[in-house]
């Protein structure tokens, strides 16, 4: 297997870094006490990925089984108690755990043992801010129709 086409063509590399500290606020807060923060955004990475850490604030909570038709997700458990879908189980995720879902992949997460704490990896860098901030904007308000575009115009797919 050989290495991916170059990103970069220069010759001499630049000052170029994305560095977020630790003690930076949420991006999106959730009525529920969930945090989402913007780690690298697909703004950031010439669209190469998006990664962000999501907070469960301890109440359960997360989506069902749903598939993504353009993008890859990944998740890894920080903290808690994760229990991610493979397609066809919900499995118990603890700390260190990891799962790749490829695009058209069936795949869910919640929280159901109070609060945890995991990475979310998209490949390519979609813009996924938009969708964690109309669900954080009041989606519960939105009829069906309104629902129903919201998740096609954001690739969510629900079983």
């Amino acid at each position: 297997m050989s290495y991916p086409p170059p990103l970069y063509h220069g010759d001499s590399g630049e000052v170029s870094a994305h560095v977020v500290r630790a003690a930076v606020e949420p991006a999106v807060v959730y009525p529920n006490g969930n945090k989402v923060f913007y780690l690298a955004q697909g703004t950031e990475t010439a669209g190469t990925f998006g990664l962000y850490r999501w907070e469960f604030a301890g109440p359960p909570s997360g989506p069902g089984p749903h598939f993504h038709r353009t993008i890859t997700e990944s998740f890894y458990v920080l903290e808690g108690t994760v229990r991610i879908f493979d397609g066809s189980t919900w499995l118990t995720c603890h700390a260190g755990d990891f799962a790749h879902v490829p695009a058209g992949g069936i795949h869910g997460f919640r929280n159901e043992d109070g609060a945890a704490e995991m990475l979310l990896h998209f490949a390519p860098g979609a813009p996924r801010e938009a969708y964690f901030e109309g669900l954080a904007a009041g989606i519960g308000d939105f009829d069906e129709d309104a629902y129903d575009r919201f998740m096609r115009e954001h690739d969510n797919h629900w079983l």
